[in-house]
């Protein structure tokens, strides 16, 4: 099903005034008392505010498009088996580790594909108060501040961000990806990874990631020119774990290559 522009927009408002209030309430929840739990190990940390703000999200969406399926990270969602019609990817706190730690670099995610095809998708920071959002129709946006192609620096010439996990242990290249950089970081969460490609303070990320995790990068990185992939180069499975890569074209050419060698 082919949407306008108009509708679009309409989509992307709304979702930003959805996101106004979420941001508020999450610097709010945050300053009191957290709940920490655990799911698969210690280290896969879960809080009330990942869940408070869940269920809050799937349930304006169910609201908004009640047609719609939802992909989202705590068990509110559906479990699609295709991505017809509305799919919508809700993260609700992307980098729980360092929300509960560190009290930055985390992020709010939510992504809208119609028939498997990218439409709009929102990173919000929490802490800065910035939503980066849009689509192929309308372009990507820093709140207001329209968001320009970043330059197609090669992996040498910039800074490549990496799973802290599998750069340990030498997983999927990734030593030598991050030796073959000018630098390398880890940040520990999907979103501030990519609003740092998109806006060009580095040339690629990888890392493995859940679709909610990669949904809403994925919009605004193609929409920028950005290439996003797996580690193999092929296209992602929208409704499987992947082995992510975000990147400028000259640096996704290096990036595969090192990871195929």
């Amino acid at each position: 099903m082919t949407m306008s522009q108009l509708e679009i927009q309409n989509i992307d408002q709304t979702v930003l005034l959805w996101l106004d209030d979420l941001q508020k309430d999450t610097i709010s929840a945050m300053r009191h008392h957290l709940h920490v739990g655990t799911k698969h190990d210690e280290r896969d940390l879960v809080t009330n505010v990942d869940k408070a703000n869940e269920q809050k999200i799937n349930a304006l969406i169910r609201s908004f498009d009640v047609n719609a399926q939802i992909v989202s990270e705590e068990g509110f969602g559906d479990k699609p088996t295709a991505m017809n019609g509305h799919v919508w990817f809700v993260d609700p706190i992307d980098g729980t580790m360092n929300f509960v730690k560190e009290h930055t670099d985390f992020a709010i995610m939510i992504a809208l594909y119609v028939d498997n095809q990218p439409v709009l998708g929102w990173i919000l920071d929490v802490v800065d108060n910035v939503v980066y959002h849009g689509g192929p129709k309308i372009g990507v946006f820093a709140n207001q501040l329209r968001i320009q192609q970043p330059g197609d620096d090669s992996l040498a010439e910039g800074v490549v961000l990496l799973s802290g996990a599998r750069l340990l242990y030498g997983m999927f290249g990734y030593d030598q990806i991050a030796k073959a950089a000018l630098g390398y970081r880890v940040i520990g969460a999907a979103g501030p990874s990519f609003i740092r490609v998109i806006t060009g303070q580095a040339v690629g990320y990888s890392s493995k990631m859940m679709p909610w995790d990669f949904a809403a990068g994925q919009v605004l990185a193609k929409t920028l020119g950005l290439i996003v992939s797996d580690i193999d180069g092929q296209a992602l499975d929208m409704l499987s774990s992947n082995i992510v890569l975000v990147a400028t074209k000259r640096a996704h050419r290096d990036i595969v290559e090192l990871h195929k060698s």
